[in-house]
């Protein structure tokens, strides 16, 4: 079903898209050792068991919302507070992905009831390894921009034109499945070659769309329970995209073949 192939793509686009950055990741060195010891981040090719990752998603000035999201590795479990702006307050609602489930609720009640949706969630500790151990291999079907360091980090910004984007949920007003834009990654690395940030700008002749995920924090506790079965109310998909397939988050635009962009253009 279209629908929940697309509500699918919302929710990693929390949580995986921008760090499953498979084969598209140079892993930076630093000949300088006295410069380790000042990242914060740093990994010492230890696959991290937790991350605290900031995740911002706009079109602009017309609309975006921000989402703290907290993944335990080992447990496969993720937490999220997602804020989206009103017109003169924010909105957030708690998602909690777990047992095969999603759990979604309004985040300013401390108890209330849970939406809940049967949900596969990915493999996250193979995006654990992919931070910690990115592979150094150059990239074909993109233009490298530029190569900037800052202190223990490096940025690299590649570029791809030509590439078919379509609306992250889909319009009911319209039949059009895709359209031609450009792809701008960029990807910083700290100094044992951890990824820390990872940023995606698509670009159409209509609309832009940027998608950027920090980490803020590796290995902090991250505990995430399930909500009581009393308190849940089971949704379908289906249900659940028609809640969200509001002409807000139509305007979000993202590559039409995630997996070619990510991993069939490494050589």
């Amino acid at each position: 079903m279209a629908v929940k192939q697309h509500f699918k793509a919302l929710v990693l686009a929390f949580v995986a898209f921008a760090l499953t950055v498979t084969g598209v990741v140079i892993a930076a060195t630093d000949s300088n050792t006295s410069s380790l010891a000042k990242d914060p981040l740093l990994l010492h090719n230890y696959p991290p068991r937790t991350a605290n990752l900031l995740v911002t998603l706009s079109t602009g000035a017309s609309f975006g919302l921000s989402a703290n999201v907290a993944v335990n590795f080992d447990t496969n479990n993720v937490d999220a507070i997602v804020r989206f702006p009103l017109v003169v307050t924010t909105a957030a609602v708690e998602l909690r992905l777990l047992n095969k489930h999603l759990y979604a609720r309004s985040a300013d009640v401390s108890s209330g009831p849970w939406l809940s949706l049967a949900f596969k969630t990915p493999a996250l500790f193979g995006v654990a390894l992919e931070i910690t151990k990115p592979d150094i291999k150059l990239i074909s079907g993109f233009t490298t921009e530029s190569i900037t360091k800052s202190g223990y980090s490096t940025t690299y910004t590649f570029y791809r034109d030509h590439v078919a984007l379509q609306s992250l949920l889909g319009s009911p007003k319209s039949k059009s499945t895709s359209t031609l834009g450009s792809v701008r990654w960029s990807i910083t690395v700290g100094s044992g070659g951890e990824v820390t940030q990872s940023t995606i700008r698509t670009t159409s002749k209509k609309s832009s769309t940027t998608l950027s995920v920090t980490v803020l924090s590796f290995n902090k506790p991250v505990k995430v329970v399930a909500p009581s079965a009393k308190d849940t109310t089971p949704i379908s998909s289906a249900a659940l995209g028609r809640l969200l397939n509001a002409e807000k988050f139509t305007s979000f635009l993202i590559p039409k073949d995630l997996t070619t962009l990510s991993q069939a253009q490494v050589s």
